[in-house]
Formats: C-alpha cells, structure tokens, sequence
C-alpha cells in the first residue's frame, strides 16, 4: 500500500493522458493526480493508496459529509472509464479504479482505500518510454478541470517546444462539450484565455497559441482547424504548493454520524421537502426554499417541483462547479414560481 511521501511526482503515460477526457470533475482530476503521485509507477504492488477520511474528504471538496456524500463520491470515481483504442480502430473500454474501501483501522481512524483496476494496470505501471512527468503542485491550484487538462496536455510537449492539435480532438481531450462554446472567440476567451492566465501564474509553464486555418489566401473567414501551442518554460509561477498544504488551505468538514438521522435538524413541516433535497440543506436554508414553493398550493406538488429542480442541480454539477448549491437552487425555484 502506498504511503504519503515528501515528494510528489507524478508520472504519466502518453498513451494515458491522449485519451478523451472521461468527464471528471475538477475535484476527481486533482485526485487522478494525487493518486499517480502516491504510487510508485516502476512498482505495481504499490496500486493500494490510502488517505485518511478527512483528507479524501478535502481533496474532494466535500464541505458537510454523511455516509452518502462519501458513497456518490466513491461511485462517481469508480464510474470513470476510459477507451483505449486497439490496433484494427477499435477499442478497449475499462475502468480506472476497480475498488473502494470506507472503513476504520484499528485505532478507529477512518479511512478511504482506492485500488486501480486490473485492466488499467499497463496505463499506470512499468512503462519504459513515451510517459512524461512533473510535480504534484502544479495540478493543486488550478481552477477547472479544463485547466488541468491543457496543463498535461502541454506538458507532455515541454521538451518539443510546440503542439499542433486538431480544434475538435482538442475541445475533446479538454472535455468541452459540443454545445458549450461552439462559437471560436467564445472559447477562445473562455477556454484557452482563462487557461494561458491560470497555467502563466500557478504552473511551471506558460504558452501563447496561434489558430490556422483550412484553405489558402490570407482571408479571415476561412474556418479554425488547428491550434498550434508554443510551450515555455515558467519562472514567474505562484510559490509551489505541498499536498500537506492544499489539504490544509481547504474548508473544514463537518462531519456527520452515520448513524443520525439527518432529518432531526429540522422543523416538522420541512422534513417532508428536506428528503426531496436528500437532506442536504440546513433548517434554515431549508425555510428560504419553503417559502419560496408557497405559489404551490398542494404539497406534494411542490414536494416533486423541489425535487425536480434539486436533480436538474446535481446534473449542473456534474458538468462544472457550483459554489453554493444553495443559492443556485434558490434561484432555480425562484426562476418560474417568481417572475
């Protein structure tokens, strides 16, 4: 089982790090990350990585913690899959991770146990070339999982210089969906902006980029199909970050019995919609979206109309992340019911 080490270099095979982005979030890459830091890639035995569960619960950003936060955390990991394409153009689809453990050791600290899974082992472990590396710290600050991506994408071309990438495998890799950005100054503001910035001052690289164009001539009109990188060196970055600190700088939890009833923190009138919000919110928060349903006369309208909106949150943030769930749901239910 791997330990924390001091150092935190993170080795990572090519054919590894080309695939298409398998929809991680921003909190699931951080932790893809964290995880090839803590095992030895010239040794697969070390494929067992333990965190303390405090630790795992700050990487992954979860500020108020029951048994079922940790449980959706741990199936959204072990859902990750990724197609490894065979040599006649097809390919191989399998899991990243096989195996999760919760449990307490023997002085009563809990913990979180994750093990790669058998058919990932060739992507992690004893490769002998085409893999590149760098150090933990340059992953931590990052601000989007689209971030993170161009980091390792570019990173993997340091010693080249340059990295041409077709426009739509690019979008791809970086897990851009079709519908987002379609337009190219959008995502040129959006995406690769926003990435240039956060790289220059939170990472050991920078890079400026140029588009090119289908066709001949000199027009503008003619459609971006490529976009060429310039990768450099990068002096200038924010202080290094430890993995002791990242965890650190994160929210404390609040960490919750298992075995309570999470539906005694609220008022008898609220318990009915609280379950609609899988008791997420607190007895106040849950009056605000109370009196927000009011235009609904009958309960069990309302009950569902919650819900509804409350499943559409969680898909939201599963694409990006939201900040304070709360205040989005809010608005969400004022949205219709309060024009």
């Amino acid at each position: 089982m791997a330990k924390i080490k001091k150092q935190y270099k993170v080795e990572k095979y090519n054919t590894l790090n080309e695939m298409r982005s398998n929809n991680m979030t921003l909190q699931e890459l951080r932790f893809f990350s964290i995880y090839l830091s803590l095992i030895n890639a010239r040794n697969p035995e070390t494929r067992l990585v333990r965190f303390d569960l405090l630790e795992f619960q700050r990487i992954m950003e979860l500020s108020r913690v029951q048994a079922k936060d940790i449980k959706d955390t741990i199936d959204s990991l072990l859902c990750k899959i990724v197609h490894v394409p065979t040599q006649r153009g097809g390919f191989s689809a399998f899991q990243l991770f096989k195996r999760c453990k919760v449990d307490q050791d023997d002085d009563g600290i809990w913990f979180v146990e994750i093990d790669a899974h058998d058919d990932a082992l060739p992507l992690m472990f004893e490769f002998k070339n085409k893999y590149f590396t760098y150090q933990l710290w340059n992953a931590l600050r990052l601000k989007s999982a689209n971030q993170v991506r161009m980091y390792e994408l570019l990173k993997q071309y340091e010693k080249i210089g340059e990295r041409k990438l077709p426009l739509e495998d690019l979008r791809l890799m970086l897990g851009i969906e079709p519908h987002e950005y379609p337009k190219w100054d959008r995502f040129r503001h959006r995406v690769l902006e926003a990435c240039q910035e956060a790289l220059a001052e939170y990472t050991d690289i920078k890079f400026t980029y140029e588009p090119i164009r289908k066709g001949i001539g000199k027009g503008t009109g003619r459609k971006i199909t490529h976009v060429k990188f310039i990768i450099e060196k990068n002096e200038n970055h924010t202080d290094k970050l430890s993995l002791e600190n990242f965890i650190n700088l994160q929210p404390e939890t609040e960490i919750i019995d298992e075995y309570e009833d999470p539906l005694e923190q609220y008022e008898e009138y609220l318990k009915f919609y609280a379950e609609a919000c899988d008791c997420e919110f607190s007895n106040l928060e849950m009056t605000v979206l109370f009196n927000c349903l009011t235009p609904i006369k009958d309960e069990f309208k309302r009950y569902h109309y919650l819900k509804g909106h409350y499943d559409n949150l969680n898909l939201e943030a599963s694409k990006k992340k939201i900040n304070n769930r709360f205040a989005y749901l809010k608005k969400m239910v004022r949205k219709e019911l309060w024009p």
